[in-house]
């Protein structure tokens, strides 16, 4: 399976907090903002702190592992056919990205995603 790019994802209980923190206490350079959320470069990672969908949702979700593939669906396959458990098929979700998810042996989430073509991650918004 290729991977493309990949980062962390964080989901705060108390996301200004958690922005003032990264950004101002740590000083962590921005990478790119968008309406729910702020990514950071952090080293040679990046750090995305998403302001929904903390750990006061009714679904706790504090946290992944983003990796981002080409084609899902051959990334799909690849995964059980080396016997990996798949914990939410492939969908696309309404801010446009299509992911899926699956943990690792600890139980640390991982989301798969794939960035169809048309979406505004693979477009030149410079004008």
């Amino acid at each position: 399976m290729e991977i493309l790019s990949g980062r962390t994802i964080l989901r705060p209980v108390d996301y200004e907090r958690t922005l003032a923190f990264y950004r101002d206490g740590l000083g962590l350079a921005v990478y790119r903002e968008y309406g729910a959320g702020t990514v950071f470069f952090a080293g040679q990672a990046l750090l995305e702190i998403a302001a929904h969908g903390g750990s006061e949702s009714p679904q706790r979700f504090d946290g992944a592992l983003w990796l981002q593939v080409r084609d899902i669906e051959s990334a799909s396959t690849e995964l059980r056919s080396r016997g990996i458990a798949i914990e939410r098929e492939a969908r696309q979700e309404s801010w446009g990205l299509i992911e899926l998810w699956l943990r690792d042996p600890d139980g640390v989430p991982i989301v798969l995603v794939e960035i169809p073509s048309d979406h505004p991650l693979r477009c030149d918004v410079r004008g």
